[in-house]
C-alpha cells in the first residue's frame, strides 16, 4: 500500500515519508478546525442561514475539495470557506440589507464561474506570470506576517482599542494558555521533535481542560443536520444586475489574489517553486480552487479557497497531496464528530501558527535589496498585507507600486506589457473601497 501511495504521490521523490505526510495532514486540520465553528456562526448571525446545515456543508465542501486538491494537483494544500469573503458576504451584503443570502450566493457562483473559465483557458496562469519576481518572493514573507498576526490575536497577545492595537492582558487565562503553548511549540521546534507542531497543539489543548478553556464535549458523535435549508437555494438570475458588478468584482479580486498568495507563499516554503518564483502546474490548484467556489455556492457556502493554514502542514513536513487527503478525511469524519473537532481552542493552535510565521520569513533572502525598484514593491506587498490583514490588498498594491516605480525611474521596458493591463482592474479594485 505504501509503495502504491509513494508512486502516485511521489512521496520519496519530494523528500517526505508516509508518516510525515499523515502527521502534516492532521496538523493542517487542527489549525483549520475553527472554520467549523466560525463560518456557520457568521452565516447564521449575519446572513440568517441555518447553522446546522452550514456546519455540515462547511465540513463536506472542505473535505471534498481538499481531497480533490490532493489527488488531482498532488499538493499539500487544503481548502475551506474563505475568511474575509464570508465576512463580506454575511455582514456587508446580507446583514447590511443590500441583498438576500440567496442572491449573495448567486454572486459567489458567478465569480466562481469566471474563475473556472480563466483557469480552463490558462488566463489565470498567465496572470501569475505577469506578477513581478520580487513580489512573488515577497508574498511568502507576507503570508508569514499574516499568519502571525492572526495567531497573536487568537492567542490574546494583542487587543484592539479605539486607538489601535495594544498588548493583550497577560493575566487573562486564554493568554496564559497561549504562552504555555508557545513554550511547548518553541521547545519542540528547537529540538526538532518529529510531529512537534501537532504534539504541541494536543498538549496545549489538554492543559486548557483544567483551566476551563478547552471544553470536553458531552458527546463525541452527532448525527449531521440536513443541508436542505441552504443547498441549491442560490438566486443566480437575481445576482445578474449591473449594480451588483462591484460586489462580484470584490469577491473575484479578493479570492484570486488570496489564493495566489497562499499557493505561492506556501509552495515557496515547501520548496516547490522554480528559480523564477513560479509553481509548475499551477493551473491544477487554480482549477480545484475555482470549481470549489462554484460547487460550494450551489450547496450554500461562500467562496471556497486554499487555506493559508496549509502552511502548518508544510512546516510539519507535508510535501505531497497525501497531506491534503488526510486533512480531507478529518473533515469528512468531522461531519459526525463535530463536538470533538470543534473543542480545540484557538489558543492551542495560535502558538504553532506564530512559529510558522517565523518559518515563512526565509523567502526574504530571494528579494534583491540592492535594487530599490525591486525591493520597495516587495516591501509594500508585505507591509500592506500585514496592516490591512489582506493578501489581496498586499499583492495588488505591490503590483501597482512595482509598475509605477519602474516607469518613474525610466525603466518602463522592464515591465511586461501585460502587467500594465493587469493594473487597470487593480486600480478599479482600490477605487471601489470605502
Amino acid at each position: 500500500m505504501n509503495t502504491g501511495l509513494d508512486g502516485y504521490f511521489r512521496i520519496t521523490e519530494r523528500g517526505s515519508t508516509f508518516r510525515r505526510e499523515v502527521l502534516a495532514g492532521l496538523t493542517t486540520f487542527m489549525t483549520m478546525a475553527y472554520i467549523l465553528v466560525i463560518h456557520p456562526v457568521w452565516m447564521a448571525s449575519g446572513a440568517g442561514m441555518d447553522r446546522g446545515a452550514s456546519i455540515v456543508v462547511t465540513a463536506l465542501m472542505s473535505g471534498v475539495f481538499s481531497l480533490f486538491m490532493g489527488v488531482y494537483a498532488n499538493l499539500p494544500f487544503s481548502l475551506a470557506p474563505a475568511m474575509g469573503s464570508n465576512a463580506f458576504f454575511a455582514f456587508t451584503l446580507v446583514k447590511g440589507g443590500i441583498v438576500s443570502w440567496q442572491v449573495g450566493m448567486g454572486m459567489v457562483f458567478i465569480s466562481g464561474t469566471v474563475f473556472v473559465l480563466l483557469s480552463v483557458f490558462g488566463i489565470r496562469e498567465l496572470i501569475v506570470r505577469l506578477v513581478p519576481r520580487s513580489i512573488k518572493f515577497g508574498i511568502g514573507v507576507a503570508v508569514g506576517f499574516f499568519i502571525a498576526y492572526l495567531a497573536l490575536k487568537d492567542a490574546g497577545f494583542i487587543a484592539f482599542t479605539n486607538n489601535g492595537i495594544k498588548m493583550g492582558s497577560l493575566y487573562e487565562p486564554k493568554a496564559i494558555l497561549g504562552l504555555i503553548g508557545l513554550c511547548f511549540t518553541s521547545v519542540f521546534m528547537a529540538r526538532k521533535v518529529p510531529g512537534g507542531i501537532l504534539l504541541s497543539i494536543v498538549i496545549t489543548a489538554a492543559v486548557g481542560i483544567p483551566m476551563g478553556i478547552t471544553k470536553i464535549p458531552t458527546s463525541f458523535l452527532a448525527m449531521p443536520a440536513s443541508i436542505d435549508p441552504i443547498a441549491f437555494k442560490l438566486d443566480i438570475l437575481g445576482a445578474l444586475k449591473v449594480a451588483y458588478i462591484p460586489f462580484i468584482f470584490t469577491f473575484f479580486v479578493g479570492d484570486f489574489f488570496s489564493t495566489l498568495g497562499t499557493v505561492l507563499g506556501v509552495s515557496q516554503k515547501a520548496g516547490l517553486l522554480d528559480k523564477d518564483g513560479n509553481l509548475p502546474g499551477i493551473s491544477r490548484p487554480f482549477l480545484v480552487d475555482s470549481i470549489g467556489t462554484v460547487v460550494g455556492a450551489l450547496f450554500g457556502s461562500t467562496t471556497i479557497t486554499t487555506f493559508i493554514e496549509s502552511a502548518a502542514g508544510v512546516e510539519a513536513g507535508g510535501r505531497t497531496g497525501l497531506t491534503a487527503v488526510v486533512t480531507s478525511l478529518c473533515f469528512f469524519l468531522a461531519i459526525f464528530l463535530v463536538p470533538v473537532a470543534t473543542c480545540i481552542p484557538s489558543q492551542a493552535t495560535a502558538p504553532a501558527l506564530i512559529v510558522i510565521g517565523l518559518m515563512m520569513m526565509s523567502g526574504v533572502k530571494n528579494i534583491d535589496f540592492d535594487d530599490f525598484t525591486e525591493a520597495f514593491p516587495a516591501f509594500m506587498t508585505i507591509l500592506v498585507t500585514a496592516y490591512t490583514v489582506s493578501l489581496a490588498n498586499g499583492i495588488s498594491a505591490g503590483i501597482l507600486i512595482f509598475t509605477v516605480t519602474k516607469v518613474l525611474s525610466g525603466r518602463h521596458r522592464e515591465v511586461h506589457w501585460g502587467t500594465y493591463i493587469l493594473c487597470i482592474p487593480l486600480v478599479i479594485y482600490f477605487l471601489g473601497m470605502k
